[in-house]
């Protein structure tokens, strides 16, 4: 049971976050149980859809997002998320299970991915206040400055939606990974 109201369909959102409801279903072709509950406050869901279409526009691959995504989720302890982007990220960015173990547990086969990976587990574990070495390193893989900052902006959004997820009690309406299981 979730702590404030899951909206059961679109109709049911408050009336300013339907249209993005609708938007998200257009995209999808469903509606995740996060944007439901995200649709409570349609400020927050439209700053949510904003820069998360706005860093999909970026320089950063998907599946590099989605390995982000994957490490973010673990440090922090959303089954939610973890469900979420181990299907997206097998399914779409096309990465295999080996790969998103390796993700969950803060790394990557693929050495440049692995920098990235590493680089917003710190910022996770510091709270932002990484070290000029972490800096230096993920520089030193082949990552530019617009990249950095969309790495630290990948882990502030992800960290937005599994703090959404564990403070509210979200359904998970994916297959279901667990945290507990890296």
């Amino acid at each position: 049971m979730t702590r404030i109201p899951l909206p059961a369909s679109i109709e049911d959102a408050p009336a300013a976050a339907r249209p993005l409801l609708e938007g998200v279903k257009a995209q999808l072709g469903l509606v995740p149980n996060l944007f439901r509950i995200t649709a409570n406050s349609p400020a927050a869901l439209g700053g949510y859809l904003e820069l998360n279409g706005a860093l999909a526009k970026g320089e950063l691959p998907a599946a590099t997002r989605e390995r982000i995504a994957l490490a973010v989720a673990q440090r922090n302890g959303c089954d939610y998320c973890l469900s979420a982007h181990s299907y997206i990220g097998k399914n779409m960015a096309k990465l295999d299970d080996a790969e998103i173990a390796a993700n969950r547990r803060g790394g990557s086969s693929d050495p440049k991915a692995d920098a990235a990976v590493r680089f917003a587990v710190s910022l996770v574990e510091a709270r932002g206040s990484v070290t000029d070495a972490e800096v230096k390193a993920v520089k030193l893989a082949g990552y530019n400055d617009a990249q950095i900052v969309e790495i630290v902006a990948h882990v502030a959004l992800n960290t937005l939606t599994n703090y959404l997820n564990e403070a509210f009690g979200t359904p998970i309406d994916f297959p279901v990974v667990s945290a507990d299981a890296a």
